[in-house]
């Protein structure tokens, strides 16, 4: 791109933060600095606001970026993640928002630790949050590396290094400043951009071939190089049994792992009701299924005009399929039109990503001040305020988040994604669900749950071919991989929920029948809720 289209495409990244500093910088005027404003934004905004936060926060760089690459350059194979990122939300739809809403005040260790004892579930709740949150981000990060540096035209090192170090920074002064409040309207002016956007790009993919839907598969499967493989099962999980083993996986993990994202869970105390978090979740299915429908035709679409060799040339794990595609449907690389769309293109997806990980970060920051900090504090310690310590919090997950994503910088984001939903649904998911629905659940079984699921999770993540063993892997020049599948998901998951029944059934603790009775009724009825 010249350097005209260039500075559009950075005038228009440079309007958006502007404008969502801006939101910043009036919530933080108008709060009054209670945990319950920070935290969760007085639980004043209604299922539609929050239909269109959840949605905002869940349509992250992976699905903008990474799942539109998967489908460019390995077809069928790549819908795999639209299948499992939407089929999630029945999960939580029917079995965690209303109940947690109820059950919870502001994190995940609230539903546990209703009827526990609170300072050992607190932390090992406090601490899986944080762990899933970081690498949620790392995914965030890593996509506005790649498309930060296409953006400037250098591909280089340093271009995607500043842009994931600009990333981290923006997000601790979202969180910082706004809290809930701030970072609910960010997600809210993101969804509406994203799903506007991605509007347009459909419409002009399926006006490039006609409305023929059919035309535009074949032309996906000629220009793949794979003919008619492109469109069938097995190109990326077929052949050997590692691979189908590998999808399967992959999976369960995304199907599960939504029910136990942090940053999901705590959209739901933002309403004033568990009435209403339902229907949030009504509105972001909705909202969520329509855009997942059209990263279909735009990973196919993106296949067919750029070319998976043109898409792998830009970025190997193809999360610049997107922009690149846009570049070509406005007029090509040194057109006026083409540098607009992906000007704005590429604002949205900046967008995008700021939104996801300010939301995130809220999440990850919560959790220690409200879980961690406040458990682990000494009697004798002065106290400080919660909201002080979730404000300090934020900056140090953001440095985390920063190098980790500087590490990972040459992964698929979806691919991300996926690792972080396996830890989430391996150390989150079996806690929550026992605690919801298993009247002899005891503290051990609740630790022994979430850290038999979060441990093996983080180790098989360790010994896989993501790590070492392996040209595209994080260490290629060394190999400790022990463990064959690049998804731990398949093992790690089923290990947190027998790790939580094996640690009820041999602890000591009996059972507190009051506790768990008035938690069902409190997560049936909201009686008592917050």
């Amino acid at each position: 791109m010249t350097g005209n289209h260039q500075a559009l495409a950075l005038l228009l990244f440079s309007a958006f933060v502007a404008v969502t500093l801006g939101i910043t910088t009036w919530v933080s005027r108008n709060r009054h600095g209670s945990e319950e404003e920070f935290y969760v934004g007085g639980r004043l905004f209604s299922p539609m606001e929050n239909g269109f936060a959840i949605a905002g926060d869940y349509m992250s760089a992976a699905s903008f970026l990474g799942v539109t690459g998967l489908i460019a350059l390995f077809g069928y194979d790549g819908l795999l993640y639209v299948v499992g990122f939407l089929v999630a939300w029945l999960v939580v739809l029917f079995l965690v928002a209303e109940l947690v809403r109820n059950c919870g005040r502001f994190t995940l260790a609230d539903v546990v630790a209703a009827r526990m004892s609170e300072r050992p579930v607190r932390i090992a709740a406090g601490t899986s949050s944080v762990t899933v949150s970081v690498l949620y981000l790392v995914a965030q990060m890593v996509g506005a590396g790649s498309l930060v540096s296409l953006l400037l035209g250098n591909t280089g090192e340093a271009a995607r290094s500043w842009a994931v170090i600009g990333v981290g920074a923006l997000m601790v002064i979202y969180v910082s400043m706004g809290g809930m409040r701030a970072t609910t309207w960010i997600q809210i002016v993101k969804a509406v951009l994203l799903l506007a956007g991605t509007i347009a790009l459909t419409v002009l993919v399926l006006v490039r071939f006609h409305g023929d839907f059919d035309q535009l598969l074949r032309t996906a499967a000629e220009r793949s190089g794979h003919g008619g493989a492109f469109l069938a099962p097995g190109l990326k999980y077929g052949g050997d049994w590692t691979a189908r083993f590998d999808f399967m996986s992959l999976g369960l993990a995304l199907v599960l792992g939504t029910a136990g994202l942090p940053h999901i869970l705590s959209r739901f105390y933002t309403v004033p009701t568990a009435q209403a978090a339902r229907r949030s979740v009504v509105w972001s299915i909705g909202l969520i299924g329509g855009f997942y429908l059209m990263t279909i035709v735009l990973g196919f679409g993106a296949a067919a005009i750029v070319g998976p060799e043109a898409v792998r040339g830009s970025n190997a794990a193809g999360n610049t399929a997107v922009p690149l595609l846009a570049l070509d449907l406005g007029g090509g690389t040194d057109s006026t039109g083409g540098a607009v769309l992906f000007a704005v293109v590429g604002a949205i997806a900046f967008a995008t990503i700021l939104a996801v990980v300010a939301g995130i970060t809220l999440a990850s920051s919560a959790s220690v001040a409200h879980d961690l900090y406040a458990s682990l504090r000494r009697r004798q310690a002065k106290p400080r305020s919660e909201v002080a310590v979730a404000r300090v919090s934020a900056a140090g997950v953001g440095v985390v988040a920063i190098a980790l994503g500087l590490l990972a910088r040459d992964l698929n984001v979806a691919f991300l994604v996926g690792l972080a939903f396996a830890v989430a649904a391996s150390a989150n998911l079996p806690v929550l669900m026992y605690s919801l629905f298993w009247r002899g659940f005891t503290t051990r079984g609740a630790v022994w749950a979430v850290y038999g699921g979060l441990l093996p999770a983080l180790a098989l993540v360790v010994l896989s071919p993501v790590v070492s063993g392996s040209p595209d892997s994080l260490f290629p020049a060394v190999d400790f991989q022990y463990f064959p599948l690049e998804n731990p998901g398949l093992v790690s998951i089923p290990l947190g929920f027998v790790a939580g029944w094996l640690g009820t059934v041999t602890s000591a603790e009996v059972a507190d029948e009051a506790k768990h009775a008035e938690t069902e009724v409190r997560s049936l009825t909201g009686a008592g809720a917050a």
